[in-house]
């Protein structure tokens, strides 16, 4: 292990200056004229950083190694030795040795308990768990090797490129382009790069870049969105789609292709991801969100991105000489992820903590590598003309279709709307992800969030990597047509086969769905099947929903639509027909043209881990309903 004596003389001259204990507050140092993103990623590196420094326990039997562990969520995650990377790169910029010392009982604690003799290492502590996550790993212990291998004398050093080594050849081994889903392949493409730089491994390189031409093929030609997150890759849809999850590509797959072109200097490989990157661009919301109300691996979505994947911030940040809106993406994400870190932890979604919910350590130090990784890079400087830059969803368009994905968006007046009847299922996960022309995103410039999706049902589909609910109040939050009947539910939003159709009315736009009622296997009920109409209706200072269904009345039909609105808001329900939230910047009103009224008949808010949100949930029990939204200052 690495003295703090000998840290101190080998780390003269580096950037920063030491610092006593660990305070969250600090910031780190930088340049006078360093750009707001990199400021900002330095400030919430050493935040989280710090906060993971103190979780630290040394294990009570064996001193020479430990874990981090999080006190609220008590929980011991497999991949917690890929914060060895932002360990080292903290190190290097406070010169505080406390972290060198933190990331080598990290890597004593990750070859005692999760490494294993082909190479590999444990997404989890458990035995026979999935090995993909090496590359993960992999990547993260090449990237603290190359950007921070002065601060480690010459026997951790060359323990660690022996150990790299072996991960490399599992790698090169096990992976080809049909390995697990595409972002584990598209991850090897740079993983192996790096290696084969790190340990002169010609064939880790070959390798490398064999992946990348093949995952080439992955973006498709019409809308340019990455597919693959599920399976079967090839085949396609009743409508056409294959698999695309928002969340995995952002966070995971097209940084991976970034720095491996990057890294290589392959231009036909950021090329191709560079215009996926603008296709992928479109679902950002103005706030920094992402909208991954639709995608196939969802469960694990949360406004601010995905959960176990590392960050946006590689692919667009360090894309930014192409595009200066890709610097905008990353700069509002990354604003995004500092307004959900409480405590020094990256909460899971915006409602976390009004909701008294625990966060998971795993958002964090996933989230730390990205920000780590373009402090490290560098992040190209934005252009002059960067603050008239808008993002797509900044502009006022209309509608657009992606015939990828069977889904439209809406940007007309102030009013941001996804609608989708995407028809892919992850793998066999049934109930999952919206579909059946559901709306599964209404945003607005001043009340931001209105409505907006969940999983149908909510699953422990990846346990390791979800948290488990046990909320009794828990329910869908995306808008629908529900009945629960014979001992089960049956959505309008969970069936496959629905159509949707938008037109235009002089200044409203009109989206018209069609679709049944049925439950997660795309069965109707046994007493009768239900047909089901819902028309959306984009005006510039309001929406209109109208529910149809033609139930006979004594079946217990109910139109469901949960405004969200986390517990911090006043709310106010005028006579029958009207609810009225209060906002920070005015009043959100929901008027409906039959008795509205509160389920689960009480108070408080429903609250749902995808994406992360509170909400109230409002219920018409009627063959037809309209229901009108706007917001007034």
């Amino acid at each position: 292990m690495l003295s703090r004596r000998h840290f101190l003389k080998q780390s003269t001259g580096l950037l920063g200056a030491l610092y006593a204990g660990n305070s969250l507050a600090r910031a780190l140092p930088s340049s006078v004229n360093e750009d707001e993103l990199s400021v900002l990623c330095r400030q919430l590196t050493d935040t989280w950083g710090s906060a993971l420094l103190n979780m630290q326990v040394k294990d009570k039997a064996d001193k020479n190694y430990s874990a981090i562990i999080y006190p609220p969520e008590n929980a011991v995650h497999g991949r917690m030795g890929d914060t060895i990377y932002p360990f080292l790169h903290l190190a290097h910029v406070t010169n505080n040795s406390d972290y060198v010392d933190a990331a080598i009982l990290l890597y004593r604690w990750m070859e005692s308990t999760v490494s294993q003799p082909d190479g590999s290492w444990l997404n989890e502590p458990v035995k026979g768990a999935w090995k993909g996550t090496t590359v993960f790993s992999a990547i993260a212990l090449g990237e603290a090797l190359k950007q921070h291998g002065t601060l480690l004398d010459n026997n951790f050093k060359n323990e660690l490129s022996a150990r790299l080594k072996k991960s490399g050849d599992f790698i090169c081994k096990n992976f080809n382009i049909d390995y697990g889903n595409i972002n584990y392949p598209i991850s090897a493409t740079y993983g192996l790069s790096l290696l084969g730089e790190i340990l002169d491994e010609p064939r880790f390189r070959r390798r490398g870049r064999e992946l990348a031409h093949k995952a080439l093929r992955f973006i498709t030609a019409k809308d340019g969105f990455l597919t693959g997150e599920g399976g079967p890759y090839h085949k396609r849809s009743a409508k056409g789609c294959l698999s695309v999850d928002l969340g995995y590509n952002v966070e995971e797959s097209l940084p991976s292709l970034v720095l491996y072109g990057l890294l290589t200097k392959d231009n036909e490989v950021l090329d191709a991801v560079s215009r996926a990157l603008e296709t992928h661009m479109q679902f950002m919301l103005p706030d920094g969100g992402w909208d991954n109300s639709w995608g196939t691996r969802n469960y694990k979505w949360t406004y601010w991105g995905s959960r176990t994947s590392d960050g946006c911030q590689p692919a667009y940040a360090l894309m930014a000489n192409r595009n200066p809106a890709f610097y905008k993406v990353a700069l509002l994400n990354t604003q995004l992820l500092k307004a959900n870190t409480h405590d020094g932890v990256l909460y899971g979604g915006p409602h976390y903590l009004s909701h008294g919910v625990s966060a998971s350590l795993h958002h964090t130090f996933c989230h730390l590598k990205a920000l780590v990784t373009i402090l490290d890079h560098g992040v190209p400087t934005p252009p002059a003309t960067f603050a008239k830059v808008t993002l797509p969803r900044e502009q006022t368009y209309g509608s657009r279709f992606f015939s990828d994905i069977q889904t439209t968006l809406i940007s007309h007046g102030a009013f941001r709307a996804t609608v989708t009847a995407y028809d892919r299922n992850y793998k066999d996960f049934k109930g999952g992800h919206a579909s059946g022309g559901a709306l599964t995103m209404l945003w607005h410039e001043k009340a931001g969030l209105i409505f907006t999706a969940s999983m149908n049902e909510y699953q422990l589909y990846e346990a390791g990597n979800m948290q488990v609910d046990k909320d009794p109040l828990s329910m869908p939050l995306t808008p629908r047509i529900e009945l629960q009947e014979g001992g089960s539910t049956y959505l309008n939003i969970h069936d496959l086969t629905a159509g949707m159709k938008t037109t235009q009315e002089q200044d409203t736009i009109v989206i018209h769905t069609r679709s049944k009622l049925v439950n997660k296997d795309q069965q109707q009920p046994a007493a009768g099947g239900v047909n089901c109409e819902v028309i959306y209706r984009f005006s510039k200072d309001k929406v209109t929903l109208h529910f149809k269904h033609d139930a006979k009345e004594e079946r217990p039909v109910k139109v469901i639509v949960p405004v969200i609105s986390p517990s911090t808001e006043n709310y106010e329900i005028k006579l029958a027909h009207t609810v009225e939230v209060h906002k920070q910047e005015g009043v959100v009103r929901v008027t409906a043209d039959k008795k509205m009224m509160l389920l689960p008949m009480t108070e408080e808010r429903v609250f749902n881990f995808v994406p992360g949100l509170e909400a109230l949930p409002f219920c018409v029990e009627a063959n037809e309903t309209k229901i009108e939204l706007g917001f007034f200052a």
